[in-house]
């Protein structure tokens, strides 16, 4: 067991009702391992393949076909609980949960529940008020996936499709630590970072990739400390489960409609009966699915084809050897060795491509000013134009490079702006825009001390104005920056306008 530090969560307080109520929330993320061939079979686990093309015999449920463990998936469940802080089980085995559905031809699912291959870890959860908790993760397993009912080809009959059918999952249980729909979205990003960065699970929710189900109730106020002291869940009301969600959004929206539905029945007297639903987006409401299953529902037992799971602590610290660095550490790096505010390298490492750009942008230059081009106007652009990092226009060195001119003073910050247009848009590089398009600050200061006279000359009214009140001396400074086409060294003109006007 692990000694993990937990701090008691403020909680998601539903106000509204006759009275006051508590969330309570626990989460069950299922996400696709990051590998080429499925959990017992050698079929392809690419994205978009014709129906029914990856599909292996024992995928398909054919009799005598049995199933071999790919070594690959094993590999990335260890490394996402060694990337969650977790337990790693050196002995896990599998079993066979039963149930009847079109798209699990074998009549079973093999997962486990017995002996789990990852035990209890943890993740830290950034909250939106600059806060941050740990939320306790039970256990990671691996499981295959079912395939897929598509109903609306036709009419009169529904579609099987088992391009998924046998693909690893892992599927990661927290304890009910997480207290509002913010915290809960906020949860499911942090372990979609952490596996994107350990690549063991691409994230992508509009595939299916990630999906979670929500197990939401509600307790009057005190009652979730009750249960930490006592471990009784009976303190903390009857859950439904919410189904197969894969949007932040929607995961949010279907907390709070679940909750006003639970308080609305206590509140009349009534019961909350545990079972499964799906939110229905259109509506905004959760209808009954099923009722909750139980473990003998499902009739586990010992898979009989698959020998239990041996791994050596040798092979664990090989994996544990080779993990990258994680977000937090990143996080925390880029603060203390850049400079950075808590939230620039918030948003620097949200992604690895994103961290390893700015990165290449920032060695030998300064933090700071690398991090202020890259968030404000790189990414600003790139969201404007909807690309990501992977396909933005503009390279690393071609951004450095401007930043490079800045430095040097060859080109003022406003002129800097126009430089990275033009590179932007014609992938041209920096240095070869300043000298060609005529864009070099001008440095000497006999010529900018001749453009200040020129227009202390034609606005004496003005220089008796900024004489009696200095702060209009910044009117002198627009005017021969204009004057230049803003090529001007803005220090030289403040010292110059400083010093002819008496400032």
């Amino acid at each position: 067991m692990l000694d993990l530090t937990f701090e008691t969560p403020k909680p998601k307080v539903i106000a509204g009702a006759k009275s006051d109520w508590e969330l309570v929330i626990g989460m069950e993320i299922h996400a696709q391992v990051s590998t080429n061939a499925k959990l017992f079979s050698g079929a392809s686990t690419a994205f978009g393949a014709e129906p029914n093309a990856n599909v292996a015999f024992v995928d398909a449920g054919m009799p005598g076909m049995l199933p071999v463990i790919n070594e690959e998936c094993v590999a990335q469940a260890v490394r996402t609980g060694l990337g969650l802080k977790a337990e790693i089980n050196l002995f896990s085995a599998f079993d066979r949960k039963n149930y009847f559905y079109p798209d699990l031809p074998q009549g079973y699912q093999i997962s486990q529940l017995y002996h789990p291959i990852v035990g209890e870890g943890e993740v830290l959860v950034e909250l939106g008020d600059g806060t941050a908790r740990t939320v306790r993760i039970e256990r990671i397993h691996l499981e295959q996936d079912a395939g897929k009912s598509v109903h609306d080809m036709d009419p009169n009959m529904s579609f099987v499709d088992l391009n998924r059918t046998g693909v690893a999952l892992m599927e990661i249980v927290s304890r009910p630590d997480i207290r509002g729909p913010e915290e809960a979205a906020a949860y499911v990003t942090k372990l979609r970072q952490i596996m994107r960065y350990l690549g063991t699970c691409d994230g992508n929710m509009q595939n299916g990739n990630i999906r979670a189900d929500v197990n939401v109730s509600v307790c009057k106020p005190g009652a979730y400390e009750k249960f930490l002291d006592t471990g009784d869940f009976g303190h903390l009301g009857t859950r439904r489960e919410i189904k197969n969600m894969n949007s932040l959004r929607f995961i949010q929206a279907a907390i709070m409609t679940e909750a006003r539905y639970q308080i609305g029945l206590l509140e009349d007297g009534k019961d909350v009966v545990q079972e499964t639903v799906l939110y229905d987006v259109d509506k905004d409401e959760t209808r009954s699915m099923r009722s909750k299953e139980e473990a003998h529902d499902y009739r586990y037992f010992p898979c009989p084809d698959l020998l239990p799971l041996e791994i050596e602590q040798a092979w664990v610290d090989d994996i544990a050897a080779g993990l990258p660095e994680l977000p937090d550490a990143k996080k925390t790096r880029f603060i203390a060795d850049f400079g950075l505010s808590d939230y620039d390298a918030s948003v620097l490492t949200a992604d690895t491509d994103n961290a390893a750009f700015f990165e290449a942008v920032a060695d030998g230059r300064d933090g700071k000013m690398a991090a202020n081009w890259v968030i404000n106007d790189l990414f600003g652009r790139l969201k404007k134009d909807d690309k990501d990092i992977t396909d933005s226009p503009m390279s690393a060195a071609q951004l450095g490079g401007i930043i490079d001119l800045i430095a040097s003073d060859a080109i003022s910050g406003k002129i800097a702006k126009d430089v990275f247009e033009i590179a932007y848009t014609t992938g041209r590089d920096p240095a070869e825009v300043v000298e060609t398009e005529g864009l070099k600050q001008v440095t000497d200061t006999g010529a900018i001390e001749a453009a200040l006279d020129q227009v202390i000359a034609d606005n004496p009214a003005q220089v008796e104005k900024a004489k009696a009140n200095p702060k209009l001396a910044g009117w002198f400074v627009g005017q021969v920056m204009k004057a230049t086409g803003g090529k001007a060294n803005p220090k030289a003109v403040n010292e110059l306008v400083a010093k002819k006007l008496g400032g």
